[in-house]
């Protein structure tokens, strides 16, 4: 079952954060501090967006981090999935699928269901790809470009 996380999940979240990062590297490492970060930020400003995880057989087996974007052209709020991981032995058993439609339903917490659901994929993760596009997702015309900050 998802539901909202809670400060007690925290140090669970921060593990399979670690997990996904091992398993699915991205680009550049991240940091054990940006998930604490996030939970802190997204538990004190939770219009920005709420962090859910999947509750299974009394332990965490996963997590997604929402982020809540306004678009202008789409007239509404995206919700973005910034991160979905779900731990190996419960893949294939339509977590992530039942997460995703709830969300595009509006069963996400918000007031009202979202405009539109918005998620990145590594090019190397078919199994992922392959549930999204089932789902309906598919690669936008516009490209996504991204500025980083120069670190200190």
């Amino acid at each position: 079952m998802w539901r909202a996380a809670r400060p007690d999940d925290d140090e669970a979240v921060v593990a399979l954060a670690t997990a996904l990062y091992e398993e699915d590297p991205a680009s550049a490492p991240v940091p054990e501090a940006h998930h604490r970060r996030t939970l802190a930020k997204l538990r004190a400003e939770p219009v920005r967006g709420r962090v859910m995880v999947l509750e299974h057989a009394g332990s965490l087996a996963g997590y997604a981090i929402l982020a809540a974007v306004w678009s202008n052209e789409l007239g509404g709020e995206v919700l973005v999935v910034d991160e979905l991981y779900v731990v190996p032995a419960e893949r294939g058993r339509g977590h992530g699928r039942r997460l995703l439609e709830a969300l595009s339903a509006g069963e996400s917490l918000e007031p009202e269901a979202p405009v539109a659901l918005e998620l990145e994929v590594t090019p190397g993760n078919a199994r992922a790809r392959a549930l999204y596009e089932r789902l309906g997702f598919r690669v936008k015309r516009n490209a996504v470009l991204r500025r980083t900050r120069a670190r200190r």
